[in-house]
């Protein structure tokens, strides 16, 4: 049986979370009547900030990666968490890039006629809110807002607490970014607590909630998927794939499997099964294969009867 103390903690984390949900209801009707160049607005002050605060934030990441290192975790994790200089300018060009976009909202496609002569049609419009629950990178924070404002849903973010600060100050920031746009800066909300309790609460958000998104580990998504009152997107493996057909041309597919693997291997896209074409020839395969190999890269593989 829960203590006193403790279902006190539960209520008052539940008032916390609810009072997220209804503000982030209200900013995402807020959005619809927006104009896209004010949202378009926000994204770019926010990618200035990126800039201009740069210092800052990679402080507040600083400690982030003083905590992982004390607790041991493994480097790759590390490598996932650190805000360094090409992080932080990739946060930027694509802010920049979700900007420059068309928007989706009000699109009308898969337009056809009926023998009566009645049109039909489909038009996108916004899910509304949406809560994404990820992992240690600090920049989905930044990505997710991002693709979730260009398309005028609320969102509401939960990063792994391994990168609580670094998550609260790019929070901070994009909200900044949105007032100063002239839109609700609720429309982007942080879960202001590291304890995990604040997810299942979030969980339960139905009335205002409509779509959760859970980005990360496979018993991450088990177990978003087994809690939640709203609809999931979800995925369990992730295994990225990397085909090589054998019609392929060899001089773009060797760069483009070193790419997706070697690159930056920590990533959750990074490369994981490099299919090759059993009838590839097989000079272009023992190129592919030693490319790999010659970056340090360890294959396990059937052989292909050869």
């Amino acid at each position: 049986m829960p203590t006193d103390s403790q279902s006190t903690k539960v209520f008052e984390l539940n008032e916390i979370i609810e009072g997220i949900a209804v503000r982030a209801r209200e900013a995402s009707l807020l959005l619809q009547g927006r104009p896209t160049a004010s949202i378009d607005n926000a994204l770019l002050l926010m990618a200035g900030y990126l800039e201009s605060d740069k210092a800052r934030l990679q402080g507040e990441n600083a400690k982030d990666l003083e905590a992982a290192k004390a607790k041991g975790l493994p480097a790759a994790m590390i490598d996932r968490l650190t805000l360094s200089d090409k992080a932080v300018a990739s946060m930027i060009r694509g802010l920049r890039e979700v900007a420059a976009l068309n928007s989706p909202v009000g699109e009308f496609y898969d337009g056809r006629e009926r023998p009566n002569g009645l049109r039909i049609c489909k038009m996108r419009v916004p899910i509304g809110v949406i809560g994404i629950i990820y992992e240690a990178r600090p920049n989905v924070t930044v990505d997710a807002a991002a693709i979730c404002l260009k398309s005028r849903n609320a969102v509401i973010l939960r990063g792994g607490s391994e990168a609580f600060a670094s998550n609260k100050a790019l929070c901070g920031l994009f909200s900044k970014s949105l007032s100063e746009a002239g839109l609700p800066a609720s429309a982007l909300q942080f879960i202001p607590t590291p304890d995990r309790a604040a997810v299942e609460l979030l969980l339960l958000k139905d009335a205002h909630v409509d779509l959760i998104i859970p980005r990360g580990g496979e018993s991450l998504i088990r177990t978003v998927v087994e809690k939640s009152r709203i609809p999931v997107i979800k995925h369990y493996k992730g295994v990225c794939h990397i085909f090589v057909s054998a019609n392929a041309d060899i001089d773009k597919a060797v760069p483009i499997a070193l790419n997706a693997k070697v690159q930056r291997p920590s990533v959750c896209n990074a490369m994981e099964t490099l299919l090759l074409d059993a009838t590839l020839d097989t000079q272009k395969k023992t190129r592919i294969i030693n490319a790999l190999i010659n970056e340090g890269v360890a294959l396990f593989g059937d052989g292909g009867g050869q």
